[in-house]
């Protein structure tokens, strides 16, 4: 049972529930009409390719072409036949021969000539991640890019480092921006490298010898270049290599229909990059609380609006974000586990990758694009991270005032002198600089004056300059060697 009723058409993924991708490139992208056009895209290639080395009259792939368009064919339908093949490559193609005969009868023999549904449909699923890919590091480049202006501009704002929830010690907002800067290069980093060398073409026929193709050639060009071991040799390199040119993925070494190291790959380069944007959504969400109040997210109407509450702005980019970094793990999982395969061809773990891929790459995809507009829209209110680096009144400088004493009253001395009167502040809601200058230990050593400026937060922010210059540096080299 398919579910189906007469006269009843489902709607089509809308996006209801994953707002982080719908309405973005990276949704048409991966839609269903995108992956239709994908497997029509590799089904032309071959066809060309075939071609291209004799195997295929030159009118045959021409009509081929002509026919691989996907608004000629019903999703629906497709979908609907796929589960009588457990895949959809099988019914596309006796549709796809249809459609090429009405215009070329002869033509129609041609289409799919050697070639198995995992051949293809492992093609589209490259293609279709190749064209996403695209979509994220231009994001993932929009995103560097304004995180690098704000580290620049913000090289020198002071702001409280938090750990475990805590006020640590100084830091900047620079090298905070810094940071998000650094994830976001690693991913874009490791995304191109998939792009460009780790998406290729699947060839194998039947059981990953080829035979089918060399078959047909053979058949086909009798005169031509799979005749012979020389020639066999010939084809099965020259094949994959004009199917790759033809649809700009990479070449194989062999068939990959049971090592599954390009998916992992992606799967791998999808999540490290949610999870990079991931963690500056979640630094912009706890760094926008109402007690905090230190960014703000871009405005636009209806952005954040509570149904109940008309006073709240929720921060509703960084939400979307981390909504994506939350689920690409468990795809990532489901794609691992299925990368376990068994003999030449396995029932199940194949078919179990498609829609764990496609929603990595759609949700990826969305946290890239929500990440750019939030990069490029964040508000920073210095003020507020200098006040709130005063709440404490100097706790968060008593590791420099430890160090600092050491030498006058020894390392284990200056820190218990330094714990006890934090504490006595703390309790008493002084500043630790006047609760210092107290101590009897310290008559003589250091006065008022001198212990208030030790406590300035905005002179004890380490190498953090340093640091975002190392960053920004890479983020320029980067620019001119893209």
């Amino acid at each position: 049972m398919t579910g189906d009723r007469p006269g009843w058409d489902p709607a089509p993924d809308t996006g209801l529930l994953s707002p982080v991708r719908a309405g973005t490139a990276a949704e048409a992208a991966t839609g269903d009409l995108a992956v239709l056009q994908a497997v029509l895209d590799a089904e032309a290639a071959l066809a060309r390719a075939q071609a291209r080395l004799g195997a295929v009259p030159a009118a045959a792939a021409e009509a081929v072409t002509a026919a691989a368009r996907a608004e000629l064919y019903d999703l629906r339908e497709v979908a609907v036949r796929a589960r009588a093949a457990a895949n959809p490559v099988v019914a596309l193609v006796r549709m796809l021969a249809e459609e090429v005969a009405r215009k070329d009868p002869q033509a129609a023999s041609y289409v799919h000539q050697g070639s198995t549904s995992q051949d293809v449909l492992d093609t589209a699923l490259m293609l279709v991640a190749a064209r996403t890919a695209d979509l994220v590091l231009a994001d993932l480049d929009r995103t560097a890019t304004a995180l690098a202006a704000l580290a620049l501009r913000h090289r020198g704002t002071p702001m409280a480092a938090r750990t475990l929830g805590q006020h640590a010690v100084p830091t900047t907002f620079g090298l905070k921006a810094a940071g998000w800067l650094q994830a976001v290069l690693d991913a874009g980093e490791r995304l191109r490298r998939v792009r460009e060398e780790g998406l290729p073409v699947q060839l194998g026929g039947a059981a990953g010898t080829l035979a089918g193709y060399l078959e047909y050639a053979r058949l086909n060009a009798p005169a031509g270049t799979a005749g012979t071991a020389e020639g066999t040799a010939a084809y099965a390199q020259g094949l994959p290599s004009a199917v790759a040119a033809e649809l700009g993925l990479a070449e194989p070494l062999v068939p990959w229909h049971t090592v599954r190291t390009p998916l992992a790959d992606l799967a791998a380069a999808l999540s490290l990059t949610a999870t990079g944007l991931g963690t500056f959504a979640a630094d912009v969400q706890l760094l926008s609380r109402t007690e905090t109040a230190e960014v703000t997210e871009p405005a636009a109407a209806g952005r954040g609006a509570s149904s109940a509450m008309p006073h709240k702005r929720n921060p509703a980019l960084a939400a979307l974000i981390r909504s994506a970094a939350y689920q690409l793990p468990g795809l990532v999982s489901t794609l691992a586990h299925a990368a376990v395969a068994d003999d030449e061809r396995p029932a199940g773990a194949w078919h179990a990758e498609w829609e764990p891929l496609r929603t990595a790459l759609r949700l990826t995809g969305g946290a890239a694009a929500t990440a750019a507009e939030l990069a490029e829209g964040l508000t920073v209110h210095p003020d507020r991270m200098r006040a709130n680096l005063e709440l404490t009144g100097g706790l968060v400088v008593s590791e420099r005032l430890a160090a600092v004493l050491s030498p006058d009253l020894g390392r284990a001395a200056a820190r218990d002198l330094v714990a006890a009167a934090s504490a006595r502040a703390a309790a008493g809601g002084r500043h630790l600089a006047d609760e210092l200058a107290a101590s009897p230990a310290l008559a003589g050593l250091h006065g008022p004056r001198s212990l208030h400026e030790l406590c300035d937060p905005a002179q004890y922010t380490g190498a953090a300059a340093v640091l975002v210059d190392r960053v920004l540096h890479r983020f320029r080299v980067t620019r001119r060697c893209g």
